[in-house]
């Protein structure tokens, strides 16, 4: 029989990290996590990507974050991140229906974070 628990105290199920709440430092939210990207050699969580923006699903833009730069914060059931909203605005950033290429684009969400080159995940 296979289990349905999606978390425990040390793990969590990547359909229970999509849709929580990304937060500023400061408290401020601003977005959701819409997909967790890993590599799949590492099997490392290298990137979230969150929803920014829309209104009713249309013209949601996707902001790929470095997944290093996300603390889980249990009293606010979310992530926070020392990235700003002006930053989060000027990052690298897909629409709907953009042609994004992971390949293509992942150094330059690194670079733009400032993740060092032994960071980054090939995807």
């Amino acid at each position: 029989m296979v289990s349905d628990i999606a978390e425990t105290k040390s793990l969590i199920g990547s359909d229970r990290v999509e849709g929580t709440s990304v937060f500023t430092a400061n408290g401020e939210k601003m977005g959701t996590i819409e997909r967790v990207m890993l590599g799949k050699v590492s099997g490392k969580v290298a990137y979230a990507v969150l929803g920014f923006g829309g209104f009713l699903g249309f013209g949601n833009e996707h902001y790929p974050l470095p997944w290093s730069s996300l603390t889980y914060d249990e009293s606010i059931g979310g992530y926070r991140t020392s990235v700003t909203q002006s930053q989060l605005q000027a990052a690298p950033k897909y629409a709907d229906d953009a042609d994004w290429s992971w390949d293509a684009h992942a150094r330059t969400i690194d670079d733009y974070y400032g993740r060092p080159i032994g960071e980054a995940v090939i995807i």
